[in-house]
């Protein structure tokens, strides 16, 4: 609003100035037409010099006057250029300022959201922090729980390791994987596998293999369970790679003593339904892979000895054909049942069909002594006794009796008739209802 007011008051001072100088220039304008006027016609002039003279010193007053109003406008114009000047300085710092004042804000405006993003930006760092610190705690408590499972867990692979030395544990471990790989083949105890049976070989001397399988046939399968541990736990125990070495070979041989040991005692003789091999079972697939690469042959060697390695990827397929064996029989068991079940039904359908046989011929005999009846009837008896009715007066009508027109069917079906072209005697009729036909599954 200031500049603007100044602004006008340049322009009027300007205005009012120019005009002056205006007025100043056609009255000089004026005089100087007239001093040509006069210079023209000197003659009249110096007719009238005093005249003239007056009318000089009248036009030099006015030419003083003139110059003196001049020189204020001059004077004027420059105080208004100072002015002007001056107005334009004010106006220069006036928009400066305002300049300013709007750089500032419009600062403001777009540091603002800066500002606002950063304060954001802050609280989420503070927020993750707080969570880097709650998470920093939780893990150490994480970490301590691992630890405490991780000692915890060492000491009961100490434990169970120190176990596993003793033959006995092993033993008894290998027989429970052996049992547990048997149960999960889908074999049942007592009914498709026995475990330690008893038996007394061709010598004399008492055997009680781990466990004898029971296949399709009347066959059997004898299995016996070893865990060879002791040096392989010592190779693992160790970080020296000879040492371990040495450990992996003393295993391997173990191995090998074992079905040398298992070959003698010839399982295979204490039952004639015994194929002449007998299965050694190796508690884990490591184990038998570690015995494999130190000994290439082994499989070799154990079967010229009569013995078929087997761990627990090769035995469970093995028993799975076992169960398969099992069921086939199971079927083909099911299938004679059927097969026999379905020839007493024929039996049972041809004795039923003589029975119905004799009772179409019993209904037909009926039906025709019926007839004769009502023809004995109509003939002799109602005539007699319509003759006593109109005698007696009585006037009843006796009713129409007519002969059974409808004869009973046959059967037909080969199954029923098969039974009619066989004589056979009379016999009592066999009491079906009383007897209970076999099922599949009995």
């Amino acid at each position: 609003m200031i500049p603007t007011v100044l602004l006008a008051v340049v322009v009027g001072a300007l205005g009012g100035w120019w005009l002056a100088r205006s007025r100043a220039a056609a009255q000089l304008a004026e005089l100087r037409a007239d001093v040509a006027d006069r210079d023209a016609t000197v003659a009249e002039v110096r007719a009238g010099v005093a005249e003239a003279r007056a009318e000089v010193a009248t036009v030099t007053a006015r030419l003083a006057r003139a110059e003196g109003e001049r020189d204020a406008a001059l004077q004027r114009a420059r105080e208004v250029t100072a002015d002007r000047e001056s107005l334009q300085a004010q106006f220069r710092a006036l928009s400066a300022e305002q300049l300013a004042q709007q750089r500032q804000q419009t600062a403001q405006d777009l540091v603002a959201p800066v500002a606002e993003g950063l304060k954001v930006l802050q609280e989420r760092i503070e927020a993750v922090e707080r969570e880097r610190v709650r998470m920093t705690a939780e893990l150490r408590t994480h970490v301590a729980a691992v630890q405490s499972s991780g000692e915890a867990l060492r000491l009961e692979t100490r434990g169970l390791s120190n176990a596993l030395r003793t033959p006995q544990v092993r033993g008894s471990w290998g027989e429970q994987s052996l049992r547990r790989m048997v149960e999960v083949s889908g074999l049942t105890e007592r009914v498709d596998f026995d475990e330690q049976p008893q038996a007394t070989a061709s010598d004399g001397n008492a055997q009680r293999p781990d466990m004898v399988v029971h296949l399709a046939g009347g066959k059997e399968i004898f299995v016996d369970s070893k865990v060879p541990l002791a040096a392989l736990l010592e190779a693992y125990n160790t970080d020296d790679e000879a040492q371990q070495q040495r450990h992996l070979d003393d295993f391997a041989r173990h191995v090998r003593k074992h079905v040398d040991a298992l070959a003698d005692k010839r399982y295979w003789d204490l039952s004639l339904a015994s194929p002449e091999f007998v299965v050694l079972y190796l508690g884990s697939d490591e184990s038998y892979r570690l015995a494999q690469e130190r000994i290439p042959d082994l499989h070799d060697y154990a079967a010229r000895r009569r013995v078929m390695l087997a761990s627990p990827g090769i035995l469970i397929p093995m028993l799975h054909i076992v169960a398969h064996g099992w069921t086939q029989e199971s079927l083909a068991e099911s299938a004679a049942k059927v097969v026999e079940l379905g020839r007493e039904l024929h039996r049972r359908l041809a004795t039923m069909g003589t029975h119905f046989a004799a009772a179409g011929r019993g209904l037909t005999q009926a039906v025709t002594n019926y007839n004769k009846a009502i023809a004995s009837l109509e003939s002799r008896v109602l005539v007699q006794a319509r003759r006593f009715g109109e005698l007696t007066g009585t006037g009843a009508e006796l009713a129409e009796l007519g002969p059974v027109e409808v004869v009973p069917n046959a059967p037909s079906a080969p199954e029923l008739t098969a039974a009619q072209q066989v004589p056979t005697t009379p016999s009592a009729p066999e009491p079906e209802a009383a007897q209970e036909v076999p099922t599949v599954g009995e």
